[in-house]
C-alpha cells in the first residue's frame, strides 16, 4: 500500500509539472516581431547597461515570457519586405542613414519602446545588410 501512495504521488507530481509546462507553452506570445531566425531581447535601463539574451527563433517565445526586465528587442531575418514590414506595425520613417555597407531606418511605430535620437522619438530601427535584414525596438544596441 505505501509502494501505491508513493507512485501516486510521483504521478501526480509529474502531471501537475507537465500542466505547468502545457500552460507556459500556450500563453501569448510577447514578441514584437514574429517569424524571426534569431531574436535579442535588451534587459537595463539604458545602452551603456545593456545586457543582451540572444536565441533561435523556435526558442524565443519561452525564452521571453522567462525573462524579467527586457527593454527591447530586435529580431533577424534573412529576408524581409522592408514596406510591408513598416506597414505592419504602422509606422513611419523618420529619417535614414548609411553605416558601414549597411542602410539604416529609423521609424516611428506602434511599439512599446522608445528613445530619443537626434532630437526624434524613435522606436523601431531596421539595419538591411547584404546578408540579411535586422529590426529592433526601440533601436538595435550593439553590433548590427
Amino acid at each position: 500500500m505505501g509502494r501505491i501512495k508513493t507512485l501516486l504521488k510521483l504521478l501526480l507530481t509529474l502531471l501537475l509539472a507537465a500542466l505547468v509546462v502545457c500552460a507556459v507553452m500556450t500563453l501569448p506570445c510577447k514578441l514584437l516581431f514574429s517569424g524571426g531566425d534569431s531574436y535579442r531581447f535588451y534587459l537595463g535601463d539604458t545602452s551603456l547597461n545593456c545586457r543582451e539574451v540572444s536565441v533561435g527563433g523556435a526558442s524565443a517565445p519561452l525564452t521571453r515570457l522567462l525573462l524579467v526586465g527586457v527593454n527591447g528587442e530586435s529580431a533577424t531575418y534573412q529576408s524581409l519586405d522592408i514596406d510591408e514590414f513598416i506597414s505592419s506595425v504602422n509606422g513611419e520613417i523618420i529619417f535614414t542613414e548609411e553605416i558601414d555597407g549597411s542602410f539604416n531606418y529609423y521609424c516611428k511605430a506602434s511599439l512599446p519602446y522608445s528613445i530619443e535620437l537626434y532630437g526624434q522619438e524613435i522606436n523601431l530601427h531596421i539595419c538591411v545588410k547584404d546578408d540579411g535584414v535586422t529590426v529592433g525596438s526601440p533601436i538595435i544596441f550593439g553590433g548590427y
